[in-house]
């Protein structure tokens, strides 16, 4: 975990929670044995530098590539990969280390550095950068010929794609200490959904002016990090409904087209969820998944298996969940109760972004910068 002070006091917090606990991390549950219930192979591997930021992998499907990934590297290498084959479309590198991305529309590609910069590049060619007035852990978004930003203090910026002039900025009362992890940034229908805190707002994409706002959770605490509870991605979107976690504090679902709640439930947790027309799925702090179910919010199971193993967000497919572990583990575990269908390796380094899927391709990003294609059967 690490916090942010809106006058740039950053990892303070963080080394001061650590100071303070004086309690060892427990050590990662040993793995049951398992015999394989479904089929699953790799179908290619790459290889980047490390990643040591909160990397979103973009997903995007274009005319003459079909579906693509578009991963970064902490000192600041782009990389598209056709999904199915692996197959390099093209290489940049802006030439600084990177705090924020992948968000692509697969024509731009958006990153933000570790300086505060916001730099697009367009098929491997850096088409413009901006300086933004804050640092920034959540992934551009790049929607609509525009490219999204948001910044630890929780302003958003919009910016026109191709010539990077900026359109409109929006400033939103914010908390004294914040997260320096990836937020909710993302595109419903003619809206762009912000995380505020605790809150889910609509926001115009066109004018930046906000629609509606609804609180996931109330936070309650003694202090400031008691009170964290900032939306976690990555998010889930079933229909209508987009269900979100609060750091520490709460799972809920949010009516996106009505601005209204669905469902909310109190649990602790420190990645984002996955969720499909059934269930929503996430790992609490101890890295114990619960899935609720989708319409209602009711406990459908959860599982202790994984304790301590500091999953990654998941990914559902198919009748599977699918998480990483720090060991470089993929779990494919069955969406209906949580039992163990699938283990794959990969290097041997800590999974921390989540598992990103184009067509029946699940693409895992490891720490030290592997790149592993799976495809379960």
């Amino acid at each position: 975990m690490r916090l942010a002070r809106r006058a740039w006091l950053a990892l303070a917090a963080a080394a001061l929670l650590a100071a303070c606990s004086g309690t060892p991390k427990p050590k990662p549950t040993p793995l049951e044995p398992l015999t394989a219930q479904i089929g699953g192979r790799q179908v290619w591997s790459q290889r980047v530098a490390k990643v040591d930021f909160p990397l979103q992998v973009a997903v995007n499907r274009t005319a003459s590539s079909g579906g693509t990934f578009t991963v970064a590297a902490s000192d600041g290498t782009l990389l598209a990969l056709q999904a199915d084959t692996g197959t390099e479309l093209w290489r940049a590198n802006v030439g600084v280390p990177l705090a924020a991305g992948v968000g692509s529309d697969g024509r731009y590609s958006a990153v933000v550095s570790r300086d505060n910069e916001l730099i697009v590049v367009e098929s491997g060619r850096i088409a413009w950068r901006a300086r933004l007035g804050a640092r920034v852990a959540t992934a551009p978004l790049v929607a609509g010929d525009r490219v999204f930003v948001m910044s630890v203090d929780r302003v958003v910026s919009a910016f026109d794609a191709q010539s990077g002039r900026s359109l409109w900025v929006l400033r939103r009362p914010s908390d004294p200490l914040t997260l320096l992890q990836a937020g909710v940034l993302a595109a419903f229908k003619d809206t762009l959904l912000v995380g505020q805190g605790p809150k889910l707002a609509g926001v115009d994409p066109l004018q930046g002016t906000l629609r509606w706002e609804v609180a996931v959770a109330t936070p309650r605490g003694a202090n400031e990090v008691e009170r964290l509870s900032d939306l976690l991605a990555p998010i889930a979107r079933i229909g209508d409904v987009v269900c979100a976690r609060a750091f520490q504090n709460a799972v809920g679902c949010v009516n996106a087209q009505r601005g209204s709640i669905v469902w909310t439930r109190k649990v602790g947790g420190n990645q984002g969820i996955a969720g499909d027309a059934q269930i929503v799925v996430g790992a609490d702090g101890s890295d114990r998944i619960t899935a609720w179910q989708t319409k209602d919010g009711e406990v459908a199971w959860t599982s202790d298996k994984l304790l301590y193993r500091e999953l990654s967000a998941p990914l559902l497919v198919g009748r599977t969940a699918i998480f990483g572990d720090i060991e470089g583990i993929v779990h494919f575990l069955a969406k209906e109760d949580g039992h163990a269908l699938l283990r794959l390796t990969t290097d041997g380094s800590a999974i921390t972004t989540a598992p990103a899927l184009s067509d029946k391709t699940v693409l895992v990003v490891t720490s030290s910068g592997g790149l592993f294609a799976f495809r379960p059967e």
